[in-house]
């Protein structure tokens, strides 16, 4: 049962190996509200893999498909059990996805890599606490927010809650905070009328961006309340953004327009995020979904 270009199989074909092509990598497909990850297990096979090998798995044709790769890696650090690394569908590594380390979280303990409810995880900018739930979701604890601009990156004379943005000759009202990654909120009056496809590519690779930015429309339903949209760097809209859930609510309760508890709606569902201050961490709640298993050859 061979598919796409014929290096890709369900696991049921028991590991056939084609000639000519010499690495075989078991995965997982997992989703979080439909942010969808292959994340594949680096402590138990050995691997090395290349940009045009993460694109190729990413690619939805001609691969398994998602919109980032995860992989699960001894840590570097003492203070965590494991490292967790990002790939986008580009190829690009980043140091932060609020889904994927929900999906993360319930990949270790499924597979038997750690049978603890509390996980400490290495990510690019520091240790990460993943909680697995009595009920199945997994309430991550996302860190500090950083606002100032050098920690973003962005481009600003000084730290301000609000900053005026010109894209094609109009000026825009936005938030900017890092939350592991770097995030740019809009309040727009309804997340159905927001010109997502169009403003988010050219927030995304703006030059005041220099390392490009995820792009949140956060519509305000009431200060408990948001509805949301998020234009991914490297990935384009996706159904859901974890770290883009936290960005949106920390901007909007930064603006006065929120409690500390809110339910954020996208497209493939709704989060729970929870931030008291600039003192606190974020902690966001949400279910984290295996799909299926699988095998590619490269």
């Amino acid at each position: 049962m061979y598919r796409g270009d014929d290096r890709l199989w369900g696991i049921l074909d028991g590991g056939i190996k084609m000639p000519g092509i010499r690495d075989v990598i078991k995965f997982s497909k997992m989703h979080g509200l439909g942010n969808d990850f292959v994340v594949i297990d680096a402590i138990n096979q050995s691997l090395a893999l290349t940009t045009e090998q993460i694109r190729f798995i990413a690619d939805r044709h001609f691969g398994v498909g998602c919109d980032q790769l995860l992989l699960v890696e001894p840590a570097q650090s003492v203070d965590a059990d494991f490292r967790y690394r990002i790939f986008n569908a580009d190829g690009g590594e980043v140091g932060q996805c609020g889904n994927g380390a929900r999906c993360f979280g319930r990949f270790v303990h499924d597979h038997g890599l750690s049978d603890k409810s509390l996980i400490p995880v290495e990510v690019a900018g520091g240790i990460i606490q993943l909680s697995l739930e009595q009920n199945g979701e997994v309430t991550v604890d996302m860190g500090r927010p950083q606002f100032t601009p050098a920690a973003i990156p962005f481009v600003a004379d000084s730290e301000q809650d609000r900053y005026t943005f010109e894209v094609e000759e109009r000026i825009y009202e936005l938030g900017a905070v890092s939350m592991g990654n770097p995030h740019a909120v809009l309040q727009v009056g309804s997340v159905a009328d927001a010109p997502v496809a169009h403003l988010g590519p050219l927030i995304e690779s703006h030059a005041r961006f220099p390392e490009r930015v995820n792009v949140g429309f956060m519509e305000v339903v009431d200060r408990r309340h948001i509805r949301l949209r998020v234009f991914e760097r490297g990935a384009g809209e996706t159904l859901a953004c974890g770290t883009g859930a936290c960005a949106a609510m920390v901007v909007g309760r930064r603006w006065g327009l929120l409690e500390d508890e809110v339910l954020v709606d996208l497209p493939g569902g709704s989060l729970w995020v929870r931030w008291s201050n600039e003192q606190s961490t974020v902690r966001m709640t949400g279910p984290a979904t295996h799909v299926y298993e699988g095998k590619i050859e490269l």
